[in-house]
């Protein structure tokens, strides 16, 4: 094996210039298949690096295929790979795979699992009983809105009240340039069909929303991080990608944003729409957090006038994961061709669910519950970042509002490796690798402070924190 260049001021996590060098060698021809590499006591010391580096950049050198791992016997490098293009396309499957991985982990997690890393509220957060009443009313009214399908933009009298809620948050818009749909996610699916294809760049946060990234992969359409600060994307950077990438839209949060909880400054939206006029690139705003914000600030739609900005939002992270009624407000036109699109692909949006979401919304209790549950999750939130300074866990940010930290255990390069522990204890962590564009690891993990609020999660993070060997020989008991 040939010396690899590992250098500790280089912006690159160290796991991450080892899994680089290792592979280019592998790749080069200089390490042929069957070659044992260094232990990782002697690796280690060679490069004057931690154990558990080598053992974070090994562990990832065989969940990619490089290397094999022999019981008692060491690391080998893996047999031939198909070559060519499969060989070149494998790193997007395989972060796919990563990220296939967590969300089958959380839509099937039984009950014992505890979702610290989850995107969604508990299920006793909710206002199950709200529901239920609503749902009476609606079955007891007459009519065929159990049978039939509805308007292929959605329920007129929803998208009205919409554009009143919309008007609260200065967003001017009309009920005809309000389109509903099948959850955020239905959203931006429409957005992507009818706006991009193979080839296409786009701009997206980075880190930034996981199944966005699955989603414009499975596309083909090419994704240019935009490295998120506290105070929102680096607009020097953004500017730079956006000179000499071309992108057709820009997806991001201004508020709230997933996974950081971080919010865009006023000079920073500034900046940002005007890049977009400069260089001629859409914003696709995602608010799906929006009625968990005590006091709302201003949006890029609002700034913007839905210009330039189009906007998403849905309610399923305040009423129900299950009901998926979310909504488009854009540009008019824009509006028809994405109602086209819509019926092209899934006819209409359920009649039924848009009802029912819409007599939770004027009855008056929807508010009240809402104001209820930022209360409760602000006293999650301030809790969850005492314990976790004690703990020793570093913040990216201490957010006023959501339901998000983005925090990382001073001793883990790869959060990826502590995620795949955790799952085998019962504790659903959100790894920082799914939430970027590209294959980097990440040391960060995104955490749900109404799940951390929880004195099982604080021991289990506080076990997490201590020395690494303990962690090395098997995080157990």
């Amino acid at each position: 094996m040939l010396p690899l260049t590992i250098n500790s001021n280089d912006r690159r996590p160290l796991v991450e210039q080892i899994v680089a060098g290792i592979r280019n060698q592998i790749d080069g021809r200089h390490l042929p298949p069957s070659t044992r590499l260094p232990s990782i006591r002697n690796f280690a010391r060679s490069y004057h690096i931690s154990r558990f580096t080598v053992v974070e950049a090994y562990d990832r050198l065989v969940a990619m295929g490089y290397l094999r791992a022999r019981r008692g016997a060491g690391f080998y490098t893996a047999p031939p790979r198909a070559g060519g293009a499969a060989a070149a396309a494998a790193p997007e499957v395989r972060h796919n795979d990563d990220l296939v991985w967590l969300i089958r982990r959380l839509l099937e997690a039984g009950r014992d699992t505890v979702l610290a890393g989850g995107p969604w509220l508990p299920n006793e957060w909710l206002d199950e009983a709200g529901i239920r009443q609503s749902l009476n009313v609606l079955a007891r009214r007459n009519g065929p809105h159990l049978l039939e399908y509805g308007n292929p933009s959605g329920y007129l009298p929803l998208r009205e009240h919409l554009a009143v809620l919309l008007g609260e948050l200065d967003i001017p818009a009309r009920a005809s340039q309000i389109v509903l749909t099948h959850g955020t996610s239905g959203a931006l699916e429409l957005v992507i069909r009818r706006l991009l294809k193979p080839g296409d760049a786009v701009l997206v946060d980075d880190p930034g929303y996981y199944n966005l990234f699955g989603n414009l992969r499975s596309y083909g359409v090419r994704m240019i991080g935009v490295p998120r600060r506290a105070d929102g994307p680096d607009v020097e950077m953004l500017e730079r990608l956006a000179a000499v990438h071309c992108p057709k839209l820009y997806f991001t949060q201004s508020v709230m944003q997933n996974p950081t909880g971080s919010a865009m400054s006023p000079h920073v939206a500034f900046r940002v729409l005007r890049a977009a006029g400069q260089h001629d690139f859409i914003i696709v705003e995602d608010d799906v957090f929006c009625d968990l914000q005590s006091m709302p600030t201003p949006r890029l739609a609002a700034l913007d006038r839905l210009e330039r900005v189009i906007y998403a939002r849905s309610f399923s992270k305040t009423l129900s994961g299950s009901l998926r009624v979310g909504f488009i407000a854009c540009g008019q036109q824009l509006a028809h061709e994405l109602v086209e699109v819509k019926m092209l692909t899934s006819v209409t949006s359920s009649q039924f669910a848009e009802r029912l979401v819409y007599l939770m919304l004027v009855d008056g209790h929807y508010r009240k519950y809402l104001g209820r549950l930022r209360e409760r999750l602000g006293a999650a939130r301030a809790n969850v970042i005492g314990e976790f300074g004690r703990i020793g866990i570093e913040l990216f940010v201490e957010p006023n509002d959501g339901m998000f930290v983005w925090g990382r255990l001073p001793r883990i390069g790869d959060s990826l490796m502590l995620a795949r522990h955790a799952a085998q204890q019962g504790f659903m962590l959100a790894p920082g690798t799914v939430f970027r564009p590209g294959l980097e690891c990440s040391p960060w993990m995104r955490f749900n402070v109404a799940v951390c609020n929880d004195a099982r999660v604080l021991h289990w993070l506080e076990r997490a924190a201590v020395a690494e060997d303990e962690f090395l020989t098997g995080f157990n008991g």
